[in-house]
């Protein structure tokens, strides 16, 4: 396969998935079990990808000073700060413990 076969193979596949969300009745939509099942899967997808993107190197998990950036935010965002300030704060931490030598 081209790549430019597999752009359009996955260009036809997203758009069959995007027209048969129309196809789904209103009625199904609206029930409070799809709300909360959709709402609550938004929530597992980003994190994962966090978690994917905090613990992986290439085929491994490493373990450096993202994983204490990632938490310091986790926490501002707990307290309700604003998301510059814990991504600001997430950063400095970060930054300093590879100043440091740790986690690097």
């Amino acid at each position: 396969m081209t790549v430019w076969l597999v752009v359009l193979v996955a260009s036809a596949l997203s758009f069959v998935t995007k027209y048969t969300g129309y196809l789904v009745p209103q009625r199904l939509l609206e029930h409070p079990t799809a709300t909360r099942v959709a709402n609550l899967l938004t929530v597992a997808m980003l994190s994962a990808l966090v978690a994917v993107q905090s613990l992986s190197m290439g085929q491994s998990i490493e373990l450096d000073a993202r994983i204490p950036a990632v938490l310091v935010a986790a926490g501002l965002f707990a307290l309700r700060a604003p998301f510059i300030v814990a991504v600001a704060a997430a950063g400095v931490v970060a930054a300093l413990l590879r100043l440091f030598g740790w986690a690097a």
